[in-house]
């Protein structure tokens, strides 16, 4: 049996995301313990760059449902893998709730990742069409808000009227619409541009392609690494 083609490039890219949300995080981390003093949910210079960072790993995980669909992926698989994310949100939730009982997480990154890989799979036969729907998505938000979706068990479509008081939230509009970019620019680049996926990597970029790969179980362990280090020293130095 043929081995399958590796997309170093895509997990490299993945990888840049997960190093770039870990300093985030790192940074939201001393925050939190007091360290420095940063308004991480008003100040520019943090809003944009976890807007920045989402919309990476959206984008790669449209990039990658393409990889996945070229390559025959089967629903079975698809749900295998579709599980793990899921499993894993449910973790981050519960997790969230001991931590920060007023703020936990109802709807972030994994929870919204969930929801919108299987919208992409169920709208990928639309392929040049999913530019429009994207769009759409993206613009949605700033057209339609309602009361009703302002709840904790609503507010994952995205249509609210102001922003959860949450840790994280990363709902299906306006963030499917990257994912769905993702997925449009992966079936042209597969098709027109191959080698920017596929191709050979620079030197010293192959722990980003690995750490690429792995870039689920880097999300669940890297916060209860750093907030546990954190917790440590400050326990030390006192």
């Amino acid at each position: 049996m043929a081995s399958r083609e590796r997309f170093d490039r895509l997990d490299a890219l993945r990888g840049v995301a997960i190093v770039w949300m870990a300093v985030f995080h790192f940074c939201y981390d001393l925050n939190y313990f007091g360290l420095i003093h940063q308004n991480f949910r008003v100040d520019p210079v943090w809003t944009l760059q976890r807007s920045c960072i989402v919309s990476l790993f959206l984008f790669c995980a449209g990039l990658g449902q393409a990889v996945a669909l070229e390559q025959g992926q089967s629903w079975r698989r698809f749900w295998r893998r579709w599980a793990q994310i899921a499993a894993c949100a449910v973790l981050v939730s519960a997790g969230s709730a001991w931590m920060f009982p007023r703020s936990w997480i109802s709807f972030g990154i994994l929870h919204g990742i969930a929801v919108m890989l299987i919208l992409a799979r169920l709208l990928a036969p639309l392929k040049g069409g999913l530019w429009l729907v994207g769009l759409l998505a993206i613009a949605l938000p700033q057209w339609v808000q309602h009361p009703f979706f302002d709840t904790r068990w609503t507010n994952g479509v995205g249509l609210v009227t102001h922003k959860p008081v949450t840790e994280d939230y990363a709902p299906v509009l306006p963030w499917l619409g990257v994912l769905l970019w993702g997925l449009a620019a992966g079936r042209w680049l597969l098709a027109q541009r191959r080698g920017w996926l596929a191709g050979a990597l620079a030197p010293g970029l192959a722990p980003l392609a690995t750490l690429g790969r792995w870039s689920l179980s880097f999300y669940m362990l890297h916060q209860p690494v750093l907030i546990g280090t954190l917790w440590l020293v400050l326990m030390l130095r006192r």
